[in-house]
């Protein structure tokens, strides 16, 4: 029998959400992003994903497709991709024409993720959709994502419009076209990339629990399409590697005050330098659901990560894993930059 520290390290990915310190402004977060991925290209990550988020202080990843340009033309070889576009934030040709063209600029580079939340609080819903009434866009969701997929192929549509049939396409002439992959944390989705033959990512750095049970529906549900014969997937861990453990569990706690905030209705700030979050004291409740939490993540030296990493691919059957750097810094580093971010991508790596 292999024991766990016999299992192979898997591909590794990145997901970001170019997070904005409290010495930071948006650009240095995207300055800071954009070094991120280029240590990631170097260092031989398969993909680079950003994610969609709106109106909060210490997130910068508004727009994916914008992301997306700036770091494809920033970087040479990884696949770039979102994790993902909130599709009822938007319409579904708009993001057609937006994957159709960025696949155009960067050919076989480009992935287009799929989330059927929208991401974001109430008001700033409605101010994407401009008000708009009429149907439900989460409703509608598996016919978006059709849409999306026929827009973008060489071929495109046809529609019924005003007595007569048109053509629409997401772009003039598609050479080749972005894969369309759905992400989820609940079996919703699962259960949608199995009938359409698509590709499914379970959000386990976000819940942490249900995972396996929404990959098991996956596979066991997939039906082949064309393109993907086999389902296919990976798994997505919140990670912070350092020289030693107890330097890890300094650079994580202020992403961990963050999410201690989101989950029981705290103010959400910019994020705090590590030497702030040092200064916040917890109460006992706090501590345990930022002790469950940490749990559930990737923290320590190198060799302690990579077994855990290793681990994970191998208790949820998969040969990808997804990391999203959450290392903070530390008073004095340079704004436009992540170091401890980057040190975990190469000690990853290494």
């Amino acid at each position: 029998m292999t024991s766990p520290a016999q299992h192979a390290l898997p591909a590794l990915s990145v997901l970001d959400l170019v997070p904005v310190r409290s010495d930071q402004t948006t650009g240095d977060a995207v300055n800071a992003t954009l070094a991120l991925a280029r240590v990631a290209d170097d260092l031989g990550y398969t993909r680079y994903w950003l994610a969609e988020h709106h109106n909060m202080p210490a997130v910068a990843a508004t727009n994916p497709p914008l992301l997306i340009a700036m770091v494809a033309g920033a970087t040479s070889r990884i696949r770039v991709g979102s994790g993902g576009v909130m599709l009822p934030n938007h319409s579904p040709l708009v993001v057609a024409e937006q994957f159709a063209l960025l696949e155009a600029a960067y050919p076989d580079r480009i992935d287009l993720g799929i989330g059927r939340a929208p991401g974001t609080d109430q008001l700033t819903r409605y101010a994407l959709r401009q008000g708009a009434g009429g149907e439900d866009p989460v409703a509608e969701f598996p016919r978006y994502v059709d849409d999306i997929g026929v827009l973008m192929s060489p071929e495109g549509a046809a529609m019924a419009f005003q007595g007569r049939e048109h053509p629409l396409k997401a772009t003039p002439k598609a050479a080749s076209t972005a894969p369309v992959w759905l992400l989820g944390s609940s079996d919703y989705s699962a259960r949608l990339a199995a009938s359409r033959g698509l590709p499914y990512v379970f959000a386990h750095h976000f819940s942490g629990q249900g995972t396996a049970e929404a990959l098991e529906l996956y596979r066991s549900t997939y039906r082949p399409s064309e393109r993907f014969p086999e389902p296919r997937t990976f798994l997505t861990v919140n990670a912070c590697v350092a020289q030693t453990e107890e330097e890890a569990r300094r650079l994580v706690r202020p992403q961990v005050l963050q999410m201690l905030a989101i989950v029981t209705g705290g103010t959400l700030t910019p994020q705090a330098l590590v030497e702030e979050a040092e200064k916040v004291e917890l109460d006992a409740g706090q501590q345990r659901i930022a002790d469950g939490m940490m749990n559930r993540w990737v923290i320590g030296d190198a060799a302690t990560a990579g077994t855990r990493i290793a681990d994970l691919a191998a208790q949820f059957g998969v040969d990808e894993v997804m990391v999203h750097p959450v290392a903070g810094s530390y008073v004095g580093t340079p704004a436009d930059s992540t170091p401890a971010r980057e040190e975990t991508l190469r000690l990853l790596a290494s």
